[in-house]
């Protein structure tokens, strides 16, 4: 039997926010694949965990490092390079969420959430993408937004302008980079049963998350939905899909 379209074997993918969640899940499911993984967050002993999940963990690499501290992110993708060899994919999964009225939102918090959501990606596809650092052969890049950025919801104009950035910077990185043979794409997904989703406000009481579930036709999502997505969009399966953003969402924008 020939080698599975999807496989990702002898490809080296930096994944952000690998020490819970959608990262998390990504980082075992690529591993399960074939790839080596380079898994980013801010916590060292839940990175060791992820770790522990996944399959040949010695074939992995972790770097514990905050993807505001810009400085830090160059030196460490240098670092990770030295150690794995050049970069065939990125997935930026690492983001902050919130519901907040619009008159709560104040410039601080917007400059908090877009160096978060949107400044910490783009800043470490940047240095990921630097010709020292990533394949000449071309790969794939997956910034995790949500389904936010493409529809509305009372409080949610702070996450979802911020995720809609992503979406936006996606389009105009595919056409820049094409000529590199480097795909760029978006995901968005709905609610996903994940520990931030689990401190949101729909969480704090049984009413409110049943009315989240309501809205999506097919349950809330399981990380391993995501994942499973950005594997593809990572393997060569998706060669000839740039630009797009795919809705992962249980049928949450059908409504």
């Amino acid at each position: 039997m020939s080698e599975s379209i999807f496989s990702l074997k002898d490809k080296f993918i930096l994944i952000t926010g690998a020490s819970s969640g959608i990262g998390r899940q990504c980082a075992i499911t690529f591993s399960e694949y074939g790839a080596r993984v380079a898994l980013f967050g801010r916590d060292q002993n839940r990175l060791e965990e992820t770790l522990g999940m996944m399959k040949q963990p010695s074939d992995h690499v972790i770097c514990s490092v905050d993807l505001l501290e810009y400085k830090q992110i160059a030196d460490a993708v240098k670092v990770v390079v030295n150690k794995q060899g050049l970069i065939d994919g990125v997935v930026n999964c690492a983001g902050i969420s919130t519901t907040l009225p619009l008159n709560a939102i104040s410039p601080g918090k917007m400059e908090d959430f877009f160096r978060v959501n949107v400044i910490g990606a783009v800043n470490l596809t940047r240095n990921a993408l630097k010709q020292a650092h990533f394949s000449v052969n071309g790969g794939s890049i997956v910034f995790i937004s949500s389904v936010m950025g493409v529809t509305g919801e009372s409080g949610k104009a702070l996450y979802s302008m911020t995720k809609g950035a992503l979406i936006s910077a996606v389009r105009s990185m595919a056409v820049e980079l094409a000529t590199r043979r480097i795909r760029v794409n978006a995901i968005s997904p709905g609610v996903v049963d994940t520990p931030m989703s689990k401190h949101a406000v729909y969480s704090k009481d049984e009413s409110s998350i049943n009315r989240i579930k309501s809205l999506h036709p097919l349950g809330l999502g399981q990380p391993a939905d995501v994942a499973n997505a950005s594997l593809f969009l990572i393997s060569d399966a998706a060669r000839w899909i740039t630009g797009t953003n795919l809705i992962v969402d249980g049928g949450y924008s059908t409504k």
